[in-house]
C-alpha cells in the first residue's frame, strides 16, 4: 500500500518561510529560513548556508563524520539508520552513486552528508559503504552505490513514514543491510 506525503504541504511551508524571511529583516537566523534559502538558491548556495540547512534538516554538516548503523524498524526488518537512529532511504531515480535529489527534493529528503569516510556501525558491511560528491559540493554517504537520505517527515528515531512514497519522480525505500531497497 502506498502512502502519499503531501508535497503541497512541503511546498507551502517552503514558500511561507521564504516570504516571511524577506519581511521586516535583512537576515533571519531561523533554521527554516536557512533551509529555504538553500532550496531557493540551489547549487549556488554558500557552504555556510548549506551547512546551516543541513543542520536544520538533521543531517550532518560538512564538519561532521557521519555514522551508518542498523536498527530493527517496524515490519521492515533490520535497516540502515544514521548515528542518531534516523531511518535512511534510497531514491529509485538515483541510478548511479551520484545523487539526483537537489534543491526542494533535498529539503524534503536531506542527504546524509559526511566529511571523509562514513563510520561503520554494527551490521554495516564496510565494502558497501562509500561516498559520492553532490552537485552542491557536499560529500554524500552511499551504501551499495545508493546515495542515502533521511526523510523530513520522520520525527524521531525509528520512524519510517517515507517508506514507499513516490515523490520527485520516483519511489523512496528504506535500505537493508545488503544495500537493497526494502519494498514491502
Amino acid at each position: 500500500m502506498k502512502r502519499a506525503f503531501p508535497v503541497a504541504v512541503c511546498a507551502a511551508t517552503l514558500l511561507l518561510t521564504t516570504a516571511l524571511s524577506g519581511c521586516g529583516s535583512t537576515k533571519s537566523s531561523s533554521a527554516s529560513s536557512q533551509a529555504s534559502d538553500t532550496a531557493s538558491a540551489g547549487s549556488s548556495a554558500s557552504p555556510s548556508t548549506q551547512e546551516a540547512a543541513a543542520t536544520a534538516s538533521g543531517s550532518p554538516t560538512a564538519s561532521t563524520q557521519a555514522t551508518v548503523t542498523t536498527r530493527a524498524v517496524g515490519n521492515l526488518g533490520t535497516v540502515l539508520v544514521d548515528g542518531r537512529g534516523r531511518t535512511l532511504y534510497l531514491f529509485k531515480a538515483d541510478t548511479t552513486s551520484k545523487s539526483t535529489c537537489n534543491d526542494g527534493c533535498a529539503v524534503a529528503w536531506p542527504p546524509l552528508l559526511t566529511t571523509g569516510k562514513a563510520k561503520q556501525g554494527q551490521g554495516v558491511q564496510s565494502g558497501l559503504l562509500g561516498t559520492s560528491m553532490r552537485s552542491d559540493g557536499g560529500t554524500q554517504v552511499t551504501y551499495n552505490k545508493h546515495p542515502l537520505y533521511m526523510f523530513s517527515g520522520d520525527s524521531k528515531a525509528g520512524d519510517s513514514t517515507g517508506q514507499g512514497l513516490t515523490q520527485f519522480g520516483a519511489q523512496w525505500f528504506v535500505v537493508n543491510t545488503a544495500g537493497n531497497a526494502v519494498t514491502r
